[in-house]
């Protein structure tokens, strides 16, 4: 085996909504393993994080984004939202922002 480089545009975009997919992802069940201990307030952001990485989810993954979202709404007491999408790299820094919360 040997280095592969990531050289092309397409290649260090799939690179990067993979690695924020991923952390994103693991926020989620992290997340779902603490939502009895955690506040309104903050399962309702958890709900939009989900929604935000619908747009950026391929295939079934994309699908279970919007029922985990839902989900989270739910336990937070609030409506459905409107999914709207946001930048990998804003994605990737509150992800960053929310592991903070739910860690600390």
């Amino acid at each position: 085996m040997g280095v592969h480089r990531i050289t092309s545009e397409a290649a260090k975009y799939y690179a990067a909504r993979e690695r924020v997919l991923g952390n994103g992802i693991s926020l989620l069940g992290v997340a779902s393993e603490k939502a009895n201990e955690l506040d309104k307030k903050l399962l309702e952001e958890i709900g939009d994080l989900a929604a935000a990485l619908l747009p950026h989810s391929p295939g079934y993954a994309g699908k279970l984004m919007a029922v985990v979202a839902r989900l989270f709404w739910a336990l937070a007491g609030v409506k459905e939202k409107e999914f709207k999408f946001v930048e990998l790299e804003d994605l990737e820094k509150w992800i960053e922002e929310l592991r903070g919360k739910l860690e600390g």
